[in-house]
């Protein structure tokens, strides 16, 4: 609609590419008023006048998306993703008119969507839902608003808890909410609080719903360990988590514990991981609870080590493979047991009554999984699978992938960047693809059953690992290279012993019969174990990888998904972005020096490596920066290599701590260009250097330098997470930044800075980018 039949005609011959005619021609054509040829090509036709180049353009573009018609719906959540990506990726948080200017250009979108031509929407639908995903993204954000704790807090916590898990130096960490402070108002008080509890707490036996008091540190959630690096202010504000902290002291229970389903539910689940650990002993009865309840708790820090070694970790977590086995066993077993009885045989659709109960089993998984966002992911996409059967569609597909990517981006756009839900579509897309094809094909159909399984079995293997590899590998900095045979070895008995007897065993508990299952189960489980630990003491069964630049992930992504929903030859060109991104991340470069964010820790990339200033202390930055070098995560052999000297070519750095440091700073100060302190400094120092100390760190956050073509950059971690409304409060504003605050923020090196020499050329200057 709005196009004369003519000028429909003059698109579709514009694109038809017959014989070439001269761009004079077509002139003269459209001269006479005589419908041109249609032998040139779209290039040609752009230069002609810029209305009917702007038309044949568009032409161009419909006949192109007219040939994906049936597939243009798998582009649907890859529209919402950028939409939602380009919320994150901004460095400043719109305003209210940036809000309102979006959901005023959604709207007449919408509506001016019906008013062209069926051909056209394909094109105007994809702006609106990269629109709609910003402004999903940014409501989500807005909506789990809660105080965050502003300063270090030391004193009584009172609080609830609601969560049980375990920190990375394996101490027992509760989640609190209900939180009191002392002399803190309710408004400013964080909704939740997460403590790890240090020292001997054997007293205590803590439990969803308990109310507990302590002393305890608090502080507000660390920034990135480095400019680009895992933001956890971030995940913590998505999670309403305002403050992390520790207890050294006993921790106390000091009022009757809550009551409600959901606490219920969590009772159920910390009894049923108790039972299990009691009737299974050792590590697999840990395995047992993590794969049925979600409690890690018991798993032993040898053992997640053997299992991420070989590729086996995400057994661990209650995802898409464990919804799937347990839903998969439970639509098998009912639709065979109903199969057996005649009467019910005949006359009722025994496939979507084995849906609906597997769907009730499902969801029964995901509340006694503790609600973990995984689960939900999991739970949904085997949700649409059951619904597509019981709509009498095909279960699994590629437009159930699409479905439920757009559920979970709609609900938790904050998932996105998490590798959790890269992996998991990464892997479930490519193995629908993949199968779609040999089903088309028909390639094993003749092959004996005993082969066909065992073919599918290393073919999925296959397929999910080199799909998920480059996920993998951007966000653990590691790839298991015999991943492979570790899978092929231990998915089938997970999927054939380990969740068939779970699922017996739940049912035949109230009976007292689970003592035959649970011994098949523990069996099976021994098995993946030792598969694990073999595997993982191969030679070279991890390579380490170094973080690719943060464009990467996103390239490699978009050429794969190219490659697999659009239909013709055109789907090879997926392959130049996916090579790009691989040549930029084969040519990434680790900055040569990085400053953690208390001024506590600094690394200086030698020749064996990075050396770290000391070999204790600010573990997760250390641990962080040797992963995301490539480098054997080991702090203490890091400190220990060959001293090198802080400065850079003819930039000289010191790392002033310790006692004395006033004094020795502003000695410092007079002989080197940069000086790194881990505290405040009240008198700024006498010289020309540029001083780091922690009141200037705080508003930087983590620094990094690298030499770029004759100059230094430095880049900063509130650089590249932008002023958002997860960063502390110092850096954060009700609605968008002023121009004068930002002027302040750029001139004072908060978004990063170049270093240059300064006019007497004996020091430098840092100049904002």
């Amino acid at each position: 609609r709005g196009m004369s039949a003519q000028r429909q005609g003059w698109a579709k011959g514009y694109m038809a590419q017959g014989q070439p005619n001269t761009i004079h021609a077509e002139r003269r054509a459209l001269r006479s008023g005589a419908t041109p040829g249609a032998g040139l090509s779209v290039p040609g036709w752009l230069f002609l006048m810029p209305r009917h180049a702007f038309l044949g353009l568009i032409g161009a573009l419909a006949a192109t998306l007219d040939g994906q018609r049936g597939r243009l719906f798998y582009w649907s959540p890859v529209c919402l993703a950028l939409g939602i990506g380009l919320y994150f990726a901004l460095r400043l948080e719109p305003g209210r008119w940036a809000y309102l200017g979006a959901g005023a250009a959604c709207g007449i979108g919408l509506l001016a969507v019906r008013l062209v031509s069926p051909h056209l929407r394909p094109i105007m639908l994809a702006p609106l839902l990269l629109l709609c995903g910003f402004l999903i993204a940014g409501a989500r954000a807005h909506l789990v608003t809660d105080p965050v704790l502003t300063f270090r807090y030391y004193g009584p916590v009172e609080g609830r808890v609601v969560k049980i898990d375990r920190s990375a130096s394996d101490a027992l960490r509760l989640t609190l909410d209900h939180v009191r402070l002392r002399d803190m108002a309710p408004h400013r008080t964080p909704a939740r609080v997460r403590v790890s509890l240090h020292g001997d707490q054997s007293h205590l036996t803590p439990g969803p719903g308990m109310h507990i008091a302590m002393t305890a540190h608090l502080s507000p959630p660390p920034g990135p360990t480095e400019p680009g690096g895992f933001d956890f202010q971030r995940m913590a504000w998505f999670d309403r988590l305002g403050a992390v902290g520790y207890t050294r002291v006993p921790a106390l229970r000091f009022a009757p514990d809550d009551t409600g389903a959901a606490l219920t539910m969590h009772r159920l689940r910390t009894r049923l991981s108790a039972a299990l650990q009691t009737r299974i002993s050792g590590q697999p009865g840990a395995f047992a609870a993590a794969i049925l309840t979600g409690d890690r708790s018991g798993i032993a820090p040898e053992t997640a080590e053997h299992l991420r070694g070989a590729n086996l970790s995400h057994l661990l977590a209650i995802s898409g493979l464990h919804m799937g086995l347990l839903t998969g066993v439970v639509f098998f077993t009912l639709r065979l047991a109903l199969a057996m009885i005649p009467g019910i045989a005949l006359r009722a659709p025994l496939k979507k009554i084995a849906a609906v109960g597997a769907l009730l089993f499902g969801f029964g998984y995901l509340a006694m999984s503790g609600w973990n966002v995984a689960t939900e992911r999991a739970f949904v996409m085997v949700s649409v699978m059951l619904a597509a059967v019981l709509l009498d569609r095909q279960a699994i597909s590629l437009r159930a992938v699409a479905l439920a990517a757009l559920i979970i981006l709609c609900s938790r756009p904050e998932v996105l960047p998490e590798p959790g839900f890269q992996m998991s579509f990464a892997a479930t897309t490519a193995l629908v693809a993949v199968f779609s094809i040999l089903r088309r094909l028909r390639l094993m159909e003749r092959w004996p059953p005993a082969l066909r399984a065992a073919a599918t079995v290393v073919l999925s293997s296959a397929i999910a690992g080199i799909a998920t590899a480059p996920v993998a590998a951007a966000h653990f900095n590691r790839i298991s290279d015999f991943g492979l045979i570790a899978n092929v070895a231990a998915v089938p008995v997970m999927g054939s012993l380990v969740m068939p007897a779970a699922v017996v065993a739940l049912i035949l508990a109230p009976l007292g019969l689970a003592a035959v299952p649970l011994a098949v189960m523990d069996w099976g489980i021994r098995w993946i174990l030792f598969i694990a630990e073999t595997v993982s003491s191969w030679e070279g069964a991890v390579s380490r990888i170094i973080a690719p630049p943060p464009q990467t992930l996103p390239m490699i992504a978009l050429g794969g998904l190219f490659l697999i929903l659009w239909r013709g030859r055109a789907q090879l060109w997926g392959a130049v972005p996916m090579l790009l991104g691989f040549v930029l991340w084969a040519m990434a470069e680790r900055p040569a020096l990085l400053i953690s964010d208390d001024g506590g820790l600094v690394g200086r990339m030698g020749q064996e490596g990075r050396v770290l200033s000391k070999p204790k202390g600010a573990g997760f930055a250390a641990r962080s920066w040797l992963e995301n070098d490539g480098d054997i995560p080991d702090q203490k052999r890091a400190a220990g290599r060959a001293p090198v000297d802080l400065s850079i070519e003819d930039l000289s750095i010191i790392h002033v701590i310790g006692r004395g440091w006033q004094d020795r700073a502003a000695e410092a100060c007079l002989t080197h260009d940069i000086v790194i302190l881990n505290k405040k400094l009240e008198n700024r120092a006498k010289g020309g250097c540029l001083m780091f100390d922690l009141s200037k760190l705080r508003q930087t956050g983590a620094l990094a330098i690298s030499r770029d073509n004759g100059r230094f950059d430095l880049a900063t971690a509130y650089g590249y997470s932008g002023l958002r409304l997860w960063n502390t409060p110092a850096l954060r504003w009700e609605d968008a930044p002023s121009a004068t605050a930002l002027a302040a923020q750029l001139e004072g090196g908060v978004l990063g800075a170049v270093l240059v020499p300064d006019a007497s050329g004996r020091g430098w200057e840092m100049r904002p980018r």
